[in-house]
């Protein structure tokens, strides 16, 4: 499944995209380590597990997505890859919910790209997939990230406590989250009406 808007396309990730994605994140270590997810300690006795090599990763977020789990997309912005969006615990019965996780090249960082990923993914999952609610969790320090879910309308709900071991330690997020219902013409479609114009490009 590949998603395009202008420049910004999602496409699942693959193997191949090694390279490019190690090289992205070499370039934005400090960008990104603030906010990334890191292992717990384990309880005292056992050894402290390892962080999965790129193609372990791959092989994991494929098999969740072969079982309904996870929709895991790398991020291109002008044919090249410049993050990661995945959405992740997908529960179907009477939930139909996910919840939505992305990282940017700080180089692409303002232009849009991932407010239009983001609401690609959205309408994927609310007309083609079949949830009804997405989630998008975020420490309240990480302002350019919150920045992305008020530009697209998600509600803010409320803060968890300690929710996700981030940068070495459990860490509060602040829950954002929108319903179908919420967006029955689209978010992509929102999106475009109110983003501001590009530089020289008349306003509508």
């Amino acid at each position: 499944m590949v998603l395009t808007d202008g420049d910004v396309t999602l496409r699942p990730i693959k193997v191949r995209d090694q390279r490019a994605w190690r090289e992205v994140n070499r370039r934005n270590r400090d960008w990104l380590r603030p906010w990334e997810a890191t292992i717990p300690p384990p309880p005292p006795g056992l050894a402290p597990p390892h962080r999965p090599t790129y193609r372990q990763m791959v092989r994991h977020l494929r098999a969740e997505a072969h079982a309904g789990r996870m929709l895991p997309f790398v991020v291109e912005y002008r044919g090249g890859l410049v993050g990661q969006l995945t959405v992740a615990g997908i529960t179907w019965g009477s939930m139909c919910s996910g919840h939505i996780g992305y990282w940017v090249d700080q180089e692409v960082a303002g232009r849009g790209v991932i407010p239009t990923a983001v609401a690609l993914a959205v309408d994927h999952c609310f007309r083609s997939v079949g949830l009804h609610r997405i989630e998008v969790c975020i420490r309240p320090e990480n302002i350019p990230s919150r920045r992305v879910v008020e530009k697209l309308g998600f509600r803010e709900e409320g803060i968890r406590p300690r929710y996700l071991h981030i940068d070495g330690a459990w860490r509060d997020h602040a829950v954002f989250a929108l319903t179908a219902e919420e967006v029955p013409e689209g978010l992509l479609r929102r999106w475009h009406q109110q983003k501001p114009a590009a530089p020289g490009a008349p306003h509508k």
